[in-house]
């Protein structure tokens, strides 16, 4: 406009304001040019005046941007400090929000930042994926706005009931802010002159001029919006205009006035025109953005947010154009094409899913051919594993379901085309998919689909609460795996090398070992009452479970050249002979193993097999009434005081030694299923009831033996216990009830010794969980008789000269065969210091046994000893003599020592058993 001006001479505005003057005219009767030169910064920069809240709102609008900005992104960081300066700000503008009101933008922000950070709190997966400092910032975050917001329930309340109609309140508020301003700024153009002269001016000019200048304002103010700058910001454009049309506008108060407001009454109107359409599209785009977000949710990222308008919606790929014919190369071609993206970052795993399986019915479509098909199935189910990237996710169970049904499809396909060769070692050159003269061949191995298969199996199995109807319902998965593993199994003896049939064959053994045959249990009783010819009939009219067994772990211990599957079948078989009682074969298999040598050596899964077959046989025997042997084998696992973690049942806390993250998940990995755990009550109840029938007749008999040693030092200490507790009542646990049953047999009463063990109580907990429940208990009940005589006999023989066996025999219900037994091996064995008279059945005592004094002085004289040596050997340390008999150094004293004690027990003549702790 000052460029106008300037090249403006003093004849041309004299004549452009003849007629009606606009301007006022100057006292000398010319035009001045000094008030008309000024500066472009005077013109262009327009002074705006704001209030206080504005300005208020207008900083806290500003932090609320960057916050849903972080949001977006997910910097938690970003948005808490940026959440403190918003705190502060409001508190610079309490002054306002107490006359005003607290703005609803502001109430808007503190609903949806709540409900965004309590989405991030339960999405365990994106908080596994946030660094540290992301982390920390969220929890931080969600804390200091739950306090926060308690200052804002009732607004907040208000808003999250309504919130469609908060923003649209909000909207219209705006939109008349800025009508009134821009209607204000619309006055202020227009000060230096009135609407009549403004009028006047238009309707002097001509015609043709007048339309120009009307259309002109008309399609100016369309293009313009309601807070548009003032004009002066296009002065450039102007100028231009200016300079072309000068000619055609009759005076300069056209040109001047080129982007001023048209009539009043039309102005109104296009005013109220534009907030309409404002408004509307204001809605549209919202409601839209609204579908979109919704949509997002339901269909699972289908929808992506642009910046500054509406949700675009991504267009699935198309498989092949219109019109292109479709064969096998095009749909190999396009099958590397959606490989080509497998584990990159970024991939959608479930769309490259979809289209596995567009493909595949594309190919099924065109019929091009079964090689084709088995192709794109092996691929659909490695991309089904794919989908969890993390190997401690498990499968969901729509995903689970799917690879159940595709592995299936595949095996029919593989059975109804025998004629079809699948190898892992076929490269992808040789492969043959089109049927011609030559066999299809398809590069691919179903034997590692199927044991992914059953790993996943398991850890489905593995992180499903054991108590809850889920895992019921997962566990009816297991005849389906089964029956995989049976198809899988046929199809690869007629096909398969020994490496997949011995692979295959394990993967049915540790589906089978582990479960109690009661059909096979069911004809062993019935058929022990028949002839033998049913019993050989009844077995070959069905394969039952042990000789399946036999079968498939003999084939591995033939063929197999893995010391890996041997080792797992042997355990397998073991624990399988030992849960169907068979303890002879069980042992045999164990001791002709020789596993006990090296199994330190194995992998951790094949040492927790160990474990469970151990403790499994130890059971074994305690139901065939082989106390010690029972005793033996559940030592190692239970003196440890971690058969928990060592079966793999379950982790122990660590007080003394903490756990790495990843080591701990490791461990998760390697734990049993649930359907698969032995009872640890009853594990420990049958070592305390074995260790109590070892242990209290041997401590009887070494009553005052200072070198007694004991056998099971947990029996002990929960006897130590039971002995501390001030005040004794009825015994409530099933340590309880064992450290009250041993004080009994202890003073040789087997009666109360029996009701402490079998009782409703103890039968609910442990013994009605074996199969044959009643036998055990009479089995248990009869050992408990013949030790409570041995007892008896240790406790008491010092006091009888001669005793009847008739009266033992009424003491303990025993018939009198089994009471010259039991007394025939102690005498035998040197236990007891007595004589038979067998035409009286009486026992002879010979009084050897030492009185408490003697007892007394031979232990004086054993510790007497043991200090001398020690005194020999501490003397020659330090003279620095390493020859001699004291210095042979730590084995050779050991066992000088060891040969010394037993020559003493046998010179003085009442040498006991000492317990044979040696293990299988």
């Amino acid at each position: 406009m000052s460029r106008f001006f300037a090249t403006a001479s003093d004849s041309e505005s004299e004549e452009s304001l003849s007629g009606d003057e606009i301007l006022p005219k100057p006292v000398g009767g010319t035009y001045s040019k000094q008030p008309l030169l000024l500066s472009d910064d005077e013109e262009d920069t327009k002074r705006v005046v704001r209030s206080a809240k504005d300005k208020r709102f207008e900083e806290l609008t500003n932090i609320i941007k960057t916050i849903r900005n972080a949001m977006k992104i997910r910097d938690m960081t970003k948005c808490l400090e940026e959440f403190e300066l918003l705190g502060k700000a409001y508190m610079k503008s309490k002054n306002i929000i107490d006359k005003e009101g607290v703005p609803r933008f502001y109430i808007r922000l503190l609903s949806d930042l709540e409900d965004y950070l309590n989405e991030l709190w339960e999405d365990k997966e994106g908080k596994k994926k946030m660094n540290k400092n992301n982390a920390k910032a969220l929890s931080t975050l969600r804390q200091k706005l739950r306090k926060y917001n308690r200052d804002f329930e009732a607004p907040i309340t208000a808003y999250k009931q309504n919130p469609e109609e908060s923003a649209d309140e909000d909207q219209e508020k705006d939109d008349d802010d800025d009508s009134e301003a821009s209607s204000s700024s619309d006055d202020e153009k227009d000060e230096g002159m009135s609407a009549s002269k403004f009028l006047k001016k238009i309707e002097s000019a001509p015609p043709e001029t007048r339309n120009k200048f009307l259309k002109k304002e008309e399609a100016e103010d369309d293009e313009e919006s309601s807070d548009d700058e003032d004009w002066g910001s296009d002065s450039d454009d102007s100028d231009s205009e200016s300079e072309d049309d000068e000619g055609k506008y009759t005076s300069l108060a056209s040109k001047f006035l080129k982007k001023s407001a048209p009539l009043e009454g039309e102005r109104q109107t296009i005013d109220k025109e534009k907030k309409k359409e404002k408004k509307k599209q204001h809605r549209k785009l919202k409601k839209e953005e609204e579908e979109g977000e919704e949509e997002e949710e339901a269909g699972g990222g289908e929808w992506e947010k642009v910046k500054g308008g509406a949700p675009l919606v991504k267009e699935k790929p198309k498989m092949f154009a219109k019109g292109t014919e479709i064969t096998p190369h095009l749909v190999v071609k396009k099958l590397n094409e959606i490989l080509q993206a497998r584990g990159k970052k970024g991939t959608d795993r479930a769309a490259q899913i979809e289209l596995l399986h567009m493909l595949a019915a594309i190919g099924a479509e065109h019929n091009l051919g079964q090689g084709i098909t088995v192709k794109i199935k092996f691929n659909i189910v490695a991309s089904l594993y794919d989908y969890n990237p993390n190997l401690a996710a498990y499968m969901k169970p729509d995903m689970w379901k799917k690879c159940l049904e595709s592995i299936h499809e595949l095996l029919d396909i593989l059975f109804a085309n025998p004629d079809m060769f699948i190898g892992e070692n076929i490269a992808e050159d040789s492969e043959n998919l089109i049927v011609s003269d030559q066999p299809l061949r398809v590069r691919g191995c179903i034997l590692t689909l199927v044991e992914r298969m059953d790993e996943e199996f398991t850890k489905i199995m593995q992180n499903t609460d054991p108590h809850s109807q889920e895992y019921v319902d997962n566990l009816k998965d297991e005849a389906r795996v089964c029956e995989v593993i049976e198809r899988v199994q046929k199809y690869l003896q007629e096909k398969g090398n020994t490496d997949e049939i011995c692979r295959v064959y394990l993967r049915r053994i540790m589906h089978t070992y582990y479960k109690f045959d009661y059909k096979a249990h069911q004809k062993l009783l019935s058929t022990e009452q028949e002839s033998k010819s049913e019993q050989d009939q009844a077995e070959n009219e069905a394969e039952d479970s042990a000789v399946l067994m036999d079968r498939l772990c003999k084939y591995i211990y033939a063929k197999d050249r893995t010391d890996r599957i041997r080792t797992c079948a042997i355990l397998c078989h073991i624990y399988h002979h030992a849960l169907h009682n068979r303890w002879f074969q069980a042992r045999d298999l164990m001791l002709m193993s020789h596993l006990q040598d090296n199994i330190q050596h194995a992998d951790p899964p094949v040492q927790i097999l160990y474990n469970r077959t151990m403790v499994q046989l130890g059971i074994c025997a305690f139901r065939q009434g082989m106390i010690r042997d029972a005793h033996n084998a559940l030592l190692d696992i239970q003196s440890s005081g971690r058969a928990k973690e060592l079966l793999g049942q379950g982790l122990l806390m660590r007080t003394m030694q903490e756990r790495n993250q990843e080591t701990e998940k490791i461990e998760k990995r390697r734990q049993i299923p649930f359907h698969m755990h032995i009872n640890l009550e009853l594990l420990e109840c049958v070592y305390l009831v074995s260790a109590m029938l070892l242990e209290i007749p041997y401590m009887a008999a070494h009553e005052f033996d200072a070198r007694r040693r004991m056998i099971s030092k947990q029996f002990h200490h929960q006897l130590r216990v039971g002995e501390r507790q001030p005040l004794l009542g009825p015994p409530e646990s099933m340590r309880e009830h064992v450290v009250a049953a041993s004080k009994a047999m202890k003073m040789g009463d087997w009666k109360t010794c029996r009701n402490f063990i079998i009782n409703e109580k103890m039968n609910g907990k442990v013994w009605d969980l074996f199969p044959e429940a009643d036998r055990v208990r009479n089995l248990l009940i009869r050992k408990i008789q013949e030790e409570s005589l041995r007892t008896y006999l240790f406790t008491y023989s010092s006091v009888y000269d001669a005793i009847r066996m008739g009266i033992l025999g009424d003491m303990f219900q025993l018939e009198i065969p089994t009471v010259h037994s039991i007394i025939s091996k102690m005498i035998i064995n040197e236990e007891l210091m007595a004589s038979l008279d067998q035409p009286t059945q009486t026992v002879v005592m010979h009084g050897t046994e030492p009185s408490s004094l003697q007892n007394t002085a031979l232990q004086l004289a054993e510790k007497l000893g043991n200090l001398v040596e020690n005194n020999e050997r501490i003397f020659d340390h330090k003279q620095g003599s390493y020859g001699g008999y004291f210095n042979r150094g730590k084995e050779g004293d050991q066992k000088d020592s060891y040969q010394r004690k037993e020559g003493g027990y046998q010179r003085r003549g009442y040498r006991r058993d000492q317990p044979n702790q040696s293990n299988y």
